[in-house]
């Protein structure tokens, strides 16, 4: 248990860590790219408002004391609306851009590539029919970005090249995501490293209930003998009685459940390791269902048994019969009388699924119900009469001898009238 928990806590932590920088690392990529989108608009709206050509005169500086210069006014230099107009004066010569003028049919009516090298005539006119195609008034094309404006008798397309701006923004994308994986991968190595001294509390005190378990359990053993002897004396001098057979059985159920607890505590930390064998899966289960069939008969439960046969498993065949031997108890137990009580075992991918159905007096919540696993839980209304003999450790025992074969087992209702356990055997 305390493995598993050290496991746990190295997964959240990690999972934590790796939370955070997801969100860190998507605002700020996000944040570049919106900036290189916003930016390019910007552009591409001041060369769309002055007609498809980059304002090109005398500037002023701005009067902010920043270096940004603004184009003199005058018809030929004409800042679109939305935007402040602010470039640099080397933005008309830095500026790569080309644009296409198109009919209203979608024709290429003009190009114009003289801003840029990189792009021929045919090239622009591909992009542009592209553009048109897809019907988008925006976008990119490669590392390009676009924008459609509608003139009079068609329509202009103004082609803006970002790829500075896309590259430094890739470069800090790769450079972000690097740094992000050795970061995650630090943190996990430092977690592992000291995860052990974060729960060693934790530890403590789950080996200190162990051990005090186990030993209460030896303690209780030799009162519990002389309990027992001494009753059979009084029996054999004063005769048995109410009295005396009363004392026999609760002795008794308290010797079982010492015992069950004794065992299921060493089954958590494994310190008993079950001899794994292979045998016969289905011989064990038919044959541990033998004197469950009369009981459940005579209380109005008949057990309606499916066994595939020729099934094997490589486990210990004690606690399997044991298992099996729990799950048609608790059946029993708590099924509603007067209904059958199903009980399967399948092969179930590489492995057996073993599983058991009762209708529940009083009816039971849709749905999983994993607290019934929990040790002394007895929540419902039929686990808690005083009729039904019980401890409420009988199925924690199942989950234990389940998780020592690397197994797993749920509890569900489907219906919200039966509870369904299945166990998964590999």
């Amino acid at each position: 248990m305390v493995k598993r928990l050290q496991k746990r806590f190295i997964l959240i932590s990690t999972l934590s860590v790796l939370a955070v920088l997801v969100v860190i690392m998507g605002v700020v990529n996000i944040s570049n790219f919106r900036n290189v989108v916003v930016d390019a608009d910007e552009t591409i709206a001041l060369i769309s408002a002055n007609g498809g050509t980059f304002p090109r005169g005398e500037f002023r500086k701005n009067g902010k004391g920043d270096g940004e210069m603004l184009p003199l006014s005058n018809t030929d230099l004409k800042p679109p609306e939305g935007t402040n107009g602010q470039r640099s004066a080397e933005a008309p010569f830095e500026t790569r851009f080309f644009v296409v003028n198109l009919s209203s049919a979608g024709k290429v009516s003009s190009i114009n590539t003289g801003s840029i090298a990189a792009v021929t005539t045919d090239e622009a006119a591909e992009y542009a029919e592209a553009v048109f195609e897809s019907g988008k008034t925006s976008g990119f094309v490669g590392d390009y970005r676009y924008s459609v404006s509608d003139m009079p008798g068609g329509k202009m397309i103004v082609f803006l090249d970002c790829g500075r701006s896309a590259n430094y923004f890739r470069s800090f994308l790769r450079t972000s995501l690097v740094v992000s994986f050795f970061a995650l991968l630090s943190v996990f190595a430092l977690v592992t490293v000291f995860s052990k001294r974060a729960i060693q509390p934790i530890a403590e005190s789950y080996e200190k209930q162990k051990h005090f378990i186990t030993d209460a359990g030896h303690e209780l053993k030799t009162p519990l003998a002389v309990i027992s002897a001494n009753t059979e004396v009084l029996e054999m001098t004063e005769g048995e009685n109410e009295w005396t057979q009363s004392i026999k059985n609760q002795v008794a159920r308290l010797t079982e459940m010492t015992n069950n607890l004794v065992a299921l505590a060493r089954m958590d930390e494994h310190e008993s390791k079950m001899l794994m064998t292979d045998f016969s899966v289905s011989d064990a289960v038919s044959e541990s269902l033998e004197p469950f069939f009369a009981v459940a008969e005579q209380k109005g439960k008949p057990i309606a048994a499916d066994i595939q046969r020729g099934l094997t498993l490589c486990g210990n065949e004690d606690a399997i019969r044991k298992l099996v031997g729990i799950l048609a108890d608790n059946a029993i137990k708590y099924g509603m009388d007067g209904e059958t009580i199903q009980l399967s075992l399948r092969a179930a991918g590489r492995g057996i699924a073993l599983q058991t159905k009762n209708f529940v007096e009083g009816g039971v919540e849709k749905g999983s119900h994993e607290e019934l696993f929990e040790r002394f839980y007895r929540g419902d209304a039929s686990h808690s009469s005083t009729q039904v003999a019980g401890y409420g450790i009988g199925l924690s025992m199942v989950r234990a001898i389940a998780a020592a074969h690397k197994g797993k087992i749920s509890a569900k209702s489907d219906d919200g009238r039966s509870l369904t356990i299945t166990v998964s055997l590999p």
